[in-house]
């Protein structure tokens, strides 16, 4: 395989390890849309 060729295996392998771990980190930190009820219960306040 030509060096240059090995290099850009090496970077698309890197680039995809770190699109993977900012996937990972951005999806623990947010929360399915589904899984909020009552949402407009929430964004207007209560008559009580």
């Amino acid at each position: 395989m030509p060096r240059s060729k090995k290099i850009f295996m090496i970077l698309a392998i890197i680039f995809l390890i770190i699109m993977l771990y900012l996937g990972i980190d951005i999806a623990s930190k947010t929360t399915f849309p589904g899984s909020k009820p009552n949402l407009k219960e929430r964004i207007s306040p209560s008559n009580k």
